[in-house]
């Protein structure tokens, strides 16, 4: 008979950069891999039973990479090589098109690949070069892909704290005869955001989540929107309040049911409007990215 059993996998930035699995209520805490330089972004493909995550790597070295284990852990990958993309953030798996999608940070752009590595596309660029890197509205950081829609959703973080943070879309391809630098398909969705972070979709209900690490009471939450909000309404719903740090979230719409990190090394979670809050996990480390999936007994569980 078969079990489905419901698996986090968690990102920890601190303590030489671990990935680790647990059970949807905290407990069977496993460690994967060890030694990843400064993980920050997880995606799970259980269909071909792969786990992949992004290494930020130094910032100021351009050394970031991706990276890719099976589902327990064993035949450890990198994908993305050091150098081909700078600083990546959140990572995307997009099952439709069974592509990665990632910002990049320092990069200034939003890139996706082949499940593989191969095909390094850039989709949106914010800026070149070192002056432009100074300018941290131009980094790019959490991503999601509405396959259905054909929208890509990324954010701009902006200066820490600084209210300057964005949300946009665009297509998920390059409109013909444009390049990343320079596409009119560009739609700004929300700004004067203290500091978006991680974005998540859910589907079926057509609604944007994302995490903000800015100034309370607007920053350090969890926020969600229409994916497609009427040009007069564009203030978000605040779902969670007093994080620490918030950066990592993870939707489960079948059980009704959002999962969030903080860099104070929490994992929170509650329903998908925001009630019945709990903590599963504390004093973890620095906790970044996170992510949900429904695993079969036999499969790397």
């Amino acid at each position: 008979m078969t079990q489905r059993q419901e698996r986090l996998f968690v990102l920890e930035a601190s303590g030489g950069g671990r990935l680790f699995r647990v059970n949807a209520d905290g407990s069977g805490k496993t460690f994967l891999v060890t030694g990843c330089r400064v993980p920050d972004g997880v995606a799970v493909d259980v269909a071909a039973g792969h786990i992949y995550w992004t290494n930020m790597g130094v910032p100021a070295e351009n050394d970031g990479s991706i990276e890719r284990v099976d589902l327990d852990g064993g035949n450890r990958t990198t994908i993305v090589p050091s150098g081909v993309t700078h600083t990546p953030k959140q990572l995307h798996f997009e099952a439709v098109g069974r592509k990665l999608y990632w910002g990049d940070r320092e990069g200034m752009r939003v890139m996706r690949c082949e499940l593989d590595g191969s095909n390094v596309e850039t989709l949106v660029q914010t800026g070149q070069g070192a002056d432009d890197r100074e300018d941290e509205r131009r980094w790019c950081v959490g991503v999601a892909v509405d396959p259905a829609g054909g929208h890509l959703y990324w954010s701009q973080k902006g200066p820490s704290d600084g209210g300057e943070g964005k949300i946009l879309r665009a297509g998920i391809d390059l409109p013909d005869g444009q390049s990343a630098a320079e596409r009119s398909d560009i739609e700004v969705l929300f700004e004067g955001l203290p500091e978006p972070i991680d974005l998540e979709l859910d589907h079926a209900q057509r609604l944007l989540y994302w995490t903000d690490r800015g100034d309370p009471p607007r920053g350090n939450t969890v926020n969600r929107a229409p994916m497609h909000p009427p040009n007069a309404v564009r203030s978000p719903e605040i779902l969670l309040t007093h994080l620490m740090e918030g950066i990592g979230i993870t939707l489960d719409p079948d059980g009704g049911r959002m999962y969030v990190t903080d860099l104070g090394g929490s994992v929170y979670t509650a329903g998908l409007d925001g009630s019945d809050r709990k903590e599963i996990l504390v004093a973890q480390g620095n906790l970044t990215g996170i992510a949900h999936a429904v695993l079969v007994t036999g499969k790397g569980v």
